[in-house]
């Protein structure tokens, strides 16, 4: 079993079962990541940064440790996303304004993890200060999706997906503002959940008490979702927003079946176009709960005003956290990144009065809705993998896009509730390509969402569990 091909293929709880066994080391879990990597990151390009000799120094001070002082992760390694700070370690956030940046102090995330017995080995690839849903950026270039290396991983957790997928991490850190959990999950084939704001404490940025953005595990089962879930939780008091462990084992919450009665699909939201395959998969997968004894209704809560709440809100926000980087190097942002902070400072009060208000109520009526259904169900993404080269998508099912963000409603829509979303592998298109399901729960039921996405994913029995090597374009 401490051979690396043997452990690449093991689940992330497997692993934490051998490591708390005594049967193999974090050594040997570096071990066979380092030569993983070394096979197939060449190939993708989802790991730019790696830092073993860090990893590696941390897991000998672990296993001086007793098994049961270990934490949670017991010596598991975590890549984080290169838009959080690792002490030590190189963290670009995608821009050349960063590209040498080594930060003195890592995030509250990261020192969560850490105190839970996670090993930060490597830094994964996202798109400039995580914008646009299409992983490339100026300093290491672009992410590719290993199903089809001539397509888009998505993003902005691009390199977390495809480091998923083809077996160099078991688990791994992401974050989600419109999407930027579920899209690359959904792209790769593998499982994303944004949780409810508060729910994993982080370091806060310009808007201490920001609730679009949080931050999140990725994995290639529910389950292994959950394990790193249970490593992220809890409340720091220099994030005012976090929340307090309340006892949940999200672990042993995906491992019970939850008592459902009545969910939801909904290929549209009533909001975007979505292609005609991509919703057809996710409708035939949404329906397999029907073979649980659940009833499946299609509707679906109005969310009419997202589309136009989350711009404003979010380029409110582009504007509060880059807007010196504008005045001072704007030659070194991309041109989304521009027209996302001008937006956002052409903004006036009434305008973000006004999104404030419309958010209040979409949080009101998906709170509603879930007094009568228990789950509900879109595509995580409305196409599938599109050629890496377009930068985003401009056109699905005969309607054009005004900009890089309208593409994304199915998921943002949901981001402006505060219910916690799971992207689950239902289906694979013509091409061969991943969807992805998104699965949403009342605000604050994670332990429901992952106990419904388990039982769905038992039912589609897909095989992403195992990872894969990159399969060149054509």
């Amino acid at each position: 079993m401490s051979t690396s091909p043997e452990l690449i293929k093991q689940s992330a709880c497997a692993v934490v079962d051998l490591l708390k066994a005594g049967e193999v080391t974090p050594l040997d879990l570096l071990d066979a990541l380092e030569a993983r990597i070394g096979e197939v990151d060449g190939k993708v390009n989802a790991l730019p940064t790696l830092c073993f000799d860090r990893a590696r120094a941390n897991a000998k001070a672990l296993m001086g440790k007793p098994v049961a002082e270990r934490g949670r992760l017991a010596g598991l390694p975590v890549p984080i996303k290169d838009l959080t700070e690792v002490e030590g370690v190189r963290t670009t956030y995608g821009s050349p304004i960063f590209a040498e940046y080594i930060p003195e102090q890592s995030d509250i995330l990261v020192e969560n993890l850490e105190r839970e017995g996670g090993l930060v080995y490597a830094k994964s690839a996202t798109p400039e200060f995580g914008a646009g849903a299409n992983t490339f950026n100026e300093v290491f270039g672009k992410t590719l999706n290993p199903w089809n290396t001539s397509r888009s991983c998505a993003g902005s957790s691009g390199g977390a997906a495809v480091s998923l997928a083809t077996g160099m991490a078991w688990v791994a850190h992401g974050s989600d503002l419109g999407g930027s959990l579920r899209n690359p999950a959904s792209f790769c084939g593998i499982v994303g959940l944004r949780p409810s704001p508060g729910r994993v404490a982080k370091t806060p940025g310009t808007v201490v008490d920001n609730i679009l953005s949080v931050e999140g595990p990725m994995a290639r089962t529910v389950e292994d979702v959950a394990l790193l879930l249970d490593a992220m939780t809890g409340e720091h008091p220099a994030d005012p927003v976090s929340l307090p462990r309340d006892g949940t084992s999200y672990l042993e919450a995906a491992r019970q079946p939850a008592r459902l009665n009545k969910v939801v699909f909904s290929a549209d939201l009533g909001i975007t176009p979505v292609d005609p395959e991509v919703a057809d998969i996710c409708r035939r997968a949404a329906l397999r709960f029907e073979e649980l004894g659940v009833a499946v209704v299609e509707t679906h809560p109005d969310l009419s005003e997202a589309r136009e709440t989350f711009q404003t809100l979010r380029a409110a926000g582009f504007a509060a956290a880059h807007a010196a980087k504008l005045r001072e190097t704007p030659e070194l942002l991309k041109p989304e990144m521009i027209w996302n902070i001008e937006k956002g400072l052409k903004l006036g009060m009434a305008d973000i009065i006004e999104a404030e208000t419309r958010r209040g109520e979409l949080i009101r009526r998906m709170n509603a809705f879930f007094d009568e259904y228990d789950l509900l169900m879109t595509p995580a993404t409305i196409v599938s993998p599109y050629p890496v080269e377009q930068r985003y998508v401009e056109e699905c099912a005969g309607v054009r896009f005004d900009n890089y963000i309208d593409w994304l409603a199915i998921a943002f829509a949901v981001t402006l509730t505060t219910a916690p979303a799971l992207s689950l592998p239902c289906g694979f298109s013509r091409e061969g390509l991943p969807v992805g399901l998104q699965i949403v729960a009342r605000p604050r039921g994670e332990a429901r969402l992952l106990s419904g996405a388990r039982q769905l994913e038992e039912a589609l029995d897909l095989g992403t569990v195992n990872p894969i090597d990159p399969r060149p374009g054509k």
